[in-house]
């Protein structure tokens, strides 16, 4: 058996020592805007999803959207080792319009160029009460704290799977966490609820 070579323990160090990197803390303007993550299609892809709501559906039916959600790397790692989001974790969801016809497809919807918005879900514990804020942006300018009056915070406290996210729609992550162990009892409530239906 060959000996180790110094290079190859250094570079395996290296790549420990990346991997446990804590995410980077986010950017904020001086009056409190979160500043877009530019490369977030390059972080990782958690799932997808079409036309979703959580409260019963209105509007144009003819209308239809996907939304894209995306974890900062180091997030991600984390989550895999413990089940759950450190501190300065972004998740960024952007929402697409859905077309049937184009190209040669047949039926079914696709994803289009159209960028409809965006949705950042942060946890900067030093930061936001509760430790976790949503921001919107429908440009790649600046994004606004959505108020934390909004609904979409009582929602995500009172249905989250894990840590006030919604891993119950991830679904690589979601039989992490019940193997870790993490998810919310609110989530195990609702989970119950719904098998009951059934």
């Amino acid at each position: 058996m060959k000996p180790v070579s110094a290079i190859a323990v250094l570079a395996l160090a290296l790549v420990a020592s990346a991997s446990a990197q804590p995410p980077q803390a986010p950017a904020y303007t001086a009056d409190g805007r979160l500043l877009p993550p530019t490369d977030y299609r390059q972080w990782i892809f958690l799932s997808s999803g079409l036309d979703m709501s959580y409260r019963a559906r209105s509007g144009d039916a003819s209308m239809h959207m996907f939304d894209n959600v995306f974890a900062k790397p180091e997030a991600y790692r984390a989550f895999l080792d413990a089940g759950t989001w450190p501190d300065h974790t972004v998740l960024v969801m952007e929402v697409r319009g859905a077309r049937s016809k184009g190209s040669i497809n047949k039926r079914g919807q696709f994803q289009t160029t159209e960028l409809m918005g965006q949705e950042f879900h942060v946890k900067d514990t030093a930061r936001f009460a509760g430790g976790w804020a949503f921001f919107a942006s429908d440009d790649s300018g600046p994004a606004a704290q959505i108020p934390i009056q909004a609904e979409c915070y009582s929602c995500h406290r009172e249905h989250g799977a894990v840590d006030t996210t919604f891993v119950q729609f991830y679904p690589t992550l979601l039989p992490l966490a019940e193997k870790k162990g993490t998810l919310s009892a609110a989530y195990l409530k609702d989970k119950d609820g719904a098998d009951a239906a059934k």
